[in-house]
């Protein structure tokens, strides 16, 4: 299987939610999908450390922003990118997983 050429950076206050949600992620891509976790501060605190999310997108040629659910966005982006997806697809698969019943 090869790499996907659409990668994903996960932006949150919190660290451990970044990582988990890339944890999760990156089990169901099965590790096609580049994601990075850019959560909480440099020194482990809540908040958003503009350094992280620099590093995250230093690589990117070109980027999107998806105003959508965290984990379910996480989760349907990579899906979609580990499908080969281009970036305007995995953002809309992110955007479209607010409206996915959960019962």
């Amino acid at each position: 299987m090869t790499a996907a050429t659409v990668g994903i950076v996960l932006v949150s206050h919190s660290a451990e939610l970044a990582a988990g949600a890339a944890h999760l992620a990156a089990q169901v891509s099965g590790g096609t999908v580049t994601i990075i976790a850019a959560g909480g501060t440099d020194d482990g605190d809540l908040g958003t450390s503009a350094a992280k999310v620099e590093r995250g997108l230093s690589d990117a040629e070109s980027v999107l922003l998806a105003d959508a659910p965290f984990v379910e966005g996480a989760v349907a982006a990579t899906v979609t990118a580990a499908a080969g997806g281009d970036i305007k697809a995995v953002v809309a698969a992110a955007e479209e997983a607010r409206h996915v019943r959960k019962l």
